[in-house]
């Protein structure tokens, strides 16, 4: 039980910690993603919402479809100004 078996066990605890550090970068990212893709959700399906409510009172209405929710699904607040201008050109 000389220095050679503490070298390998600490190299069997750096290269776990190398391992859990790169399964939860691994993990991570997706997650990221995930919360970036539910959030511009979130604000692109509020803002159809205030644009059609305003709208309303100004005779201005953005249709609600399949298209135009995945548009302002993916691209959040953006893509709901892309819709708009879509529908403003002649």
């Amino acid at each position: 039980m000389g220095i050679e078996y503490e070298a390998g066990l600490i190299l069997a605890y750096g290269l776990g910690i190398a391992l859990l550090y790169l399964l939860g970068y691994l993990l991570m990212t997706p997650i990221k993603a995930a919360g970036k893709l539910a959030v511009n959700s979130m604000l692109g399906g509020c803002a159809l919402v205030v644009i059609n409510f305003l709208g309303n009172f100004l005779g201005f209405h953005l249709p609600l479809n399949f298209f135009s929710a995945i548009i302002a699904g993916f691209l959040g607040v953006p893509g709901v100004a892309l819709l708009f201008l879509l529908e403003k050109m002649p």
